[in-house]
């Protein structure tokens, strides 16, 4: 099939994801243009909806609405919509069609093109489109049809030919796999069915006891804020359970099912050693639902954190703990009002860990000091049972952490790693159980019964913009209030999550991290047009980027490891002993880079050498973000968002800037000032050589980080919405 055709005006690249139309080009989403590309062949049928999830989606559970989803996508970048029905006509309970003429690409003589992008003058148009039955006027589409023309079916014949060819291989698999005997870990998944379906984000689901009602998060629009509801499965009944929004975490029932436990965080009034306070939370689960309750307190962690409440079989709660920089399993006495440490190894450090009521067994993932992952099995007591190396598959980057649930197999744990899931048995041995789906997924949690389980699905979406700093510095706060009263200039736009956009050195480029082309990738845009840079593998992530002095390449942290690419493409790696958990600044010119990384469990903010791989240990404080200015002074801010500089003898505590820190954003600097944004979304500037503090404006609490900073304007992220719901998985059998 050719990579490249012609629907009407419009011309398809499948290699770029692109449609361009009068030199103006579209990202669409891959199985958007799947979908396209399949009625393509078929032009003039009328396609099933059966047809297009099988050759689309194949063996890969998809949400009902996963298809129309598509074909919206399709119509909005063909000007096309539902009414009037252009390009894609919609029959009621069969399926789709087409309805222009195609032209493959290898049959039109574009004299006109450059090495990168078609060229679309008037005169290929006319040649794409002459014959077609497709017109931009809805009337004239709706009058009558050409018939095909017969150029056409070489191409159709040689499609039908790889189909034959293409069945005889699937049918030779099929084979293979019916008489090879399946492995216990080899479940599938069949039926999917959303059980929360609103604008709000909706995360952190279990089952009740006797698997009766789900227990969630719904969040406010803030994104920041919770309240804990409950849903009746059978009557599809839902009931809001906490009184008022607040920061509320994981939640675990009692095994009676009366009550609900859960983490509230929020800010301590006399910070020590942690800007957040963390709070143990009971609240009695059959009165909220008769009215929202405001849960009691059971136990505050004022210099530790808490995490992961599981209330166990003998009525103590199971949580993790952080201490020392090191987590540690306890057990809390709720009659006793008292804790106990139930596993604290000094050769490793806990990363999560499950709790079975069924089998009343903690299954726990660590990170020894070896730098091995492993999978350790204890029993409610913390006698630990069994200890093995996990053995990663080539499906999973090799600093992937494992974040395990039980499941309903023996010896058989369950862990997403976005759009895959897999099951790592107790041996360390890891299997994938499923295809990818057509979106990320989290958080699967088993019924009771064993033969459902639930999982958070959706995506998250965000813009990279600019906005003028004169603009801000005019703005009234009460003004900046409302969201629309701030214009941002959107650099780049998708469907899916855009980050990250920082500057290219005395250039005009942009790069920015972003999902559009399913994972999350490296790409480059001059405002006008966007490339992708990265094809990394499924379920990649980036934490952290940055362009060298000449700019000609950026370093990248993927999956934990860091990568140069070039412009042209090429990659140069950087093999590592520790994984990278942050990429701060990257200072080509001397080869080294400002890293967190994570030595035998323990996270060090360290300057790290690209030439011989040394590293030297800056700080052995807990590091968020940290710049070096135009003239070398380090700038770094801690886990409380204080702002630190190094000093003759000790680093020095920038006081002027104290309160003005945020956990979720970071800082940037130019011309020896740093900006950034607070807690009450005002963007400020500190001046380094004349520690000049000043507050410039208030901006909308919309805006998710500061990227890059120019003379001119602000380059920062704008949260548009994020798209999580529970869904339901029932197991085939």
């Amino acid at each position: 099939m050719a990579e490249q055709y012609w629907i009407g005006g419009f011309f398809i690249d499948l290699s770029r994801n692109q449609i361009t139309q009068n030199k103006q080009s579209q990202i669409i989403a891959p199985k958007a243009l799947a979908v396209l590309t399949y009625l393509a062949e078929n032009q003039g049928k009328v396609v099933s909806h059966d047809a297009l999830l099988a050759k689309v989606w194949q063996d890969t559970v998809v949400s009902p609405n996963t298809l129309q989803r598509s074909i919206a996508q399709i119509r909005k970048a063909l000007g096309d919509d539902s009414k009037v029905q252009v390009y894609i006509k919609t029959h009621a309970k069969q399926g789709y069609s087409l309805e222009c003429d195609v032209r493959w690409h290898d049959e039109i003589d574009l004299k006109a093109q450059d090495n990168t992008t078609p060229e679309i003058t008037s005169e290929a148009i006319v040649e794409a489109v002459r014959g077609s039955a497709c017109t931009h006027d809805p009337q004239e589409n709706e009058a009558g049809k050409t018939d095909t023309n017969t150029t056409d079916k070489p191409s159709r014949s040689g499609i039908k030919l790889i189909s034959i060819i293409f069945g005889i291989l699937i049918l030779s698999i099929m084979g293979y796999q019916y008489f090879v005997p399946k492995q216990a870990s080899q479940f599938s998944f069949g039926e999917l069915r959303a059980l929360t379906s609103t604008d709000n984000k909706e995360l952190a689901s279990i089952y009740s006891p006797d698997g009766e009602y789900i227990v969630f998060h719904r969040y406010s629009e803030e994104f920041c804020i919770n309240n804990v509801w409950a849903k009746n499965t059978k009557t599809q009944q839902e009931f809001q359970l906490t009184k008022n929004l607040d920061s509320y975490g994981s939640h675990s029932f009692s095994k009676d099912g009366k009550n609900l436990v859960f983490i509230k965080t929020g800010g301590c009034s006399k910070p020590i050693t942690q800007k957040k306070c963390y709070k143990l939370m009971n609240l009695d689960f059959n009165k909220a639902l008769v009215s929202p309750q405001t849960p009691s307190v059971l136990m505050e962690c004022k210099n530790s954190q808490i995490r992961n409440p599981n209330w166990l079989n003998n009525n103590n709660i199971a949580l993790l703990q952080k201490t020392s920089e090191r987590w540690k399993l306890i057990s809390y006495s709720v009659n006793e009002n008292k804790s106990q440490v139930l596993y604290a190894p000094d050769d490793s450090n806990i990363l999560d860990y499950d709790y079975s009521v069924k089998d009343d067994l903690i299954a726990l993932t660590s990170i020894h000091t070896d730098g091995q992952y492993y999978i350790e099995v204890l029993k409610a007591d913390g006698q630990v049972l069994s200890s093995h190396q996990i053995n990663y598959p080539k499906e999973i980057a090799k600093f992937r952490l494992i974040y395990p649930n039980f499941s309903p197999f023996k010896n058989q744990l369950i862990f997403s790693t976005g759009k895959q899931l897999f099951t790592l048995s107790h041996e360390g041995q890891v299997n994938n159980i499923s295809l990818p789906l057509d979106e990320s997924l989290g958080s699967p949690k088993f019924h009771p019964d064993g033969n459902r389980m639930i999982v958070i699905k959706g995506h998250y979406d965000s813009d990279i913009a600019t906005v003028p700093i004169s603009q801000i510095t005019q703005t009234q706060p009460e003004e900046a209030q409302n969201k629309q009263s701030t214009h941002f200039s959107v650099i780049d736009r998708s469907i899916l999550a855009e980050d990250n956009a920082i500057l290219q050195p005395n250039g005009k480029l942009i790069a920015y991290k972003s999902e559009r082309s399913g994972d999350e990738q490296l790409w480059i845009t001059d405002g006008k047009s966007a490339q992708q840079l990265t094809h990394l593998p499924m379920d990649a992530y980036l934490f952290g980027m940055d362009w060298a002095a000449d700019g000609k390449s950026i370093l990248i942290n993927a999956n934990n490891e860091l990568t140069q690419v070039y412009l042209d493409l090429k990659q140069k790696p950087f093999p590592m002993d520790y994984p990278v958990v942050r990429l701060f600044q990257w200072d080509s010119k001397n080869n080294s880079a400002l890293l967190l990384i994570r030595i035998k469990g323990i996270l060090k903010f360290v300057e790290f050498n690209l030439t011989n791989s040394e590293f030297r240990i800056i700080s052995d404080k807990r590091v968020n973000w940290a710049l070096k200015s135009e003239s070398g002074q380090l700038i770094y801010k801690d886990h409380m968002d204080r702002f630190w500089q190094p000093g003759p003898a000790e680093d020095q505590l920038i006081e002027a800037l104290d309160g003005q820190g945020s956990s979720k954003k970071g800082f940037v600097i130019n011309d020896n000032v740093i900006y950034g944004i607070n807690d009450s979304f005002q963007l400020w500037s500190y001046a380094l050589n004349e520690e000049l503090f000043e507050i410039i404006g208030k901006l909308p609490s919309n805006v998710d980080d500061l990227t890059d900073i120019n003379q001119d304007q602000l380059f920062i992220t704008i949260r548009v919405s994020s798209n999580k719901e529970v869904v339901e998985l029932t197991l085939n059998e």
